[in-house]
């Protein structure tokens, strides 16, 4: 599960094993622990939404008013 930290730790905090990552930073864990960061408020999921598309454009109809 993608997150990205919300909030610093304290000089030598370890997530898993590795530094604590900085705020604001993104980083990939199992889903068991990163839904745990993020029920406590600590990280929030980042969610990929696909690029959204431009509305088309109704041609008018017909041909010249003239």
């Amino acid at each position: 599960m993608r997150l990205r930290i919300l909030q610093r730790a304290p000089e030598g905090a370890l997530l898993c094993g590795q530094p604590w990552p900085a705020e604001g930073e993104e980083i990939d864990l199992p889903t068991a622990q990163a839904a745990h960061l993020v029920a406590s408020g600590v990280a929030q999921e980042v969610v990929d939404e696909p690029p959204r598309r431009g509305r088309k454009t109704r041609q008018p109809r017909g041909g010249d008013d003239g």
